[in-house]
């Protein structure tokens, strides 16, 4: 029997049942609604619809539930729809009369939205931690090889020579941002929807303020419609996940590069690697290619998302359960790939001197050509076409760069700008991704990163 079942005549038809069931999914939100149906309570006996011995009863028999969801042995009955009727309907079992009162002044509609914002705080919160945890891993890495250095790319083609430690700050600051707009969300979702009832409230005595303090919530809702039928924390939080999704994609997609026999910059531990059912030398980095992958996916539950809310009216419709799906998947997914990406720079090996060799081409050194002829007060155009005509004559000549800027008489001395690891140090401005510029960067990085921290 439904919760609705007064209103009709006959049972819902098996294919609708099929459709409308949230069970084998939702089910994952167990503790936070037996967390909201506390606080519920709570809020009942305050405004003086449930005695002291009534709220005694239902908050320890709601405790009982979550004893048996966490021990594994909690039932679904062929009749619960969702958790939240499970629970609901558990509690009765175990309560009766008292049970029967858990329901008072609640309607599933704000009982969801107050479960799934419980929930998705939550879950910020941890991801929020693992990215915390990866940006750090970026930072040890690099001070494991405090010399080591590779080319700078743009549009993958060599440019210009970096620290490794510079290389990997960077996708660090990005994570640090991606922690930031997480909190961001966090912040603007923790306002309760529990007292907005279907979504206009009701005629008993109910103090909203009273369940958002318990909850932990900043605020209770200020309109009922809107506190039932908005999903905007849901679509922030699947942005968030999505963008910090593209970062580790785009790490991923590095790391596929950096341990291939063409780039032979580092190599993956045995223990983040696969190999081949047929080819016995194969050493796969298949957890970047899947850090790579999932990005996709991540996209795809925002875009998903966003279009089914696209056209609802206020308030609540049942469209609204294609919530749940995608943010339980991106969230699993993103930790996943946190946690998988965390262990694969940990376990890296960084080819120290294949990396340098790389970024020791002396083509690299051609804005060092043009920089030091505009400090001798070339205008920098100028100073541009002279280093790219010594380049094009390097090419055409098949003679090193060193040697055609060795040979130009105009030029004098340039040398020293060729020397191993000179393009590198000569990188000095602030920012910048030479030896002189790194410890303020690390300083600044650590910082923030710390001030992130604190706020978990």
């Amino acid at each position: 029997m439904t919760l609705w079942a007064g209103r009709f005549s006959s049972a819902m038809d098996q294919t609708l049942w099929d459709l409308s069931e949230s069970y084998s999914f939702d089910h994952v939100l167990f503790a936070h609604d037996i967390e909201g149906s506390v606080a519920h309570a709570r809020g009942l006996e305050s405004a003086g619809l449930l005695t002291h011995e009534e709220c005694e009863t239902l908050c320890a028999t709601l405790a009982t539930i979550k004893g048996e969801f966490d021990q594994g042995t909690f039932e679904r009955h062929a009749n619960d729809e969702d958790i939240h009727m499970a629970i609901e309907r558990r509690a009765t079992e175990l309560a009766g009369a008292v049970g029967a009162k858990l329901h008072t002044s609640r309607s599933r509609n704000d009982q969801v939205a107050t479960t799934l914002r419980l929930f998705t705080r939550d879950a910020l919160t941890e991801i929020a931690r693992q990215t915390l945890r990866l940006a750090d891993t970026l930072i040890h890495v690099g001070e494991k090889y405090p010399e080591a250095y590779l080319p700078g790319y743009t549009h993958l083609q060599r440019a210009q020579p970096v620290l490794l430690s510079h290389h990997l700050q960077a996708h660090a600051f990005s994570l640090a941002r991606d922690v930031d707009r997480l909190f961001d969300a966090r912040r603007r979702l923790n306002v309760s929807p529990l007292g907005a009832g279907a979504l206009a409230g009701t005629s008993l005595p109910i103090a909203p303020a009273v369940t958002a303090t318990l909850l932990g919530f900043d605020e209770p809702f200020a309109n009922s419609m809107d506190a039932v039928s908005d999903r905007d924390f849901v679509v922030e939080s699947l942005f968030d996940i999505a963008l910090l999704g593209v970062h580790l994609s785009r790490m991923g997609e590095e790391l596929v590069l950096w341990t291939t026999s063409e780039f032979d910059f580092a190599t993956l531990g045995d223990d983040f690697t696969t190999g081949s059912s047929m080819l016995p030398q194969k050493k796969n980095s298949d957890v970047a290619e899947l850090a790579r992958a999932k990005s996709g996916r991540l996209v795809g539950n925002l875009t998903g998302l966003l279009v089914t809310l696209k056209g609802l009216p206020l308030s609540y419709n049942r469209d609204l359960q294609e919530d749940k799906e995608p943010l339980f998947d991106s969230v699993r997914q993103v930790v996943l790939v946190l946690a998988a990406m965390d262990g694969a720079y940990r376990s890296m090996r960084f080819h120290v001197e294949a990396a340098a060799a790389a970024a020791d081409d002396p083509l690299l050194v051609a804005i060092d050509v043009a920089e030091r002829l505009v400090a001798h007060g070339t205008p920098f155009r100028q100073a541009h076409e002279i280093a790219g005509g010594l380049v094009g004559r390097a090419i055409r000549e098949g003679r090193s760069l060193s040697e055609v800027v060795g040979e130009e008489p105009s030029l004098g001395d340039f040398d020293d700008l060729f020397a191993r690891g000179a393009a590198l140090a000569n990188r000095r401005s602030p920012g910048g991704s030479g030896p002189d510029a790194a410890e303020d960067q690390r300083t600044r990085l650590r910082h923030l990163l710390t001030s992130l921290a604190e706020k978990l």
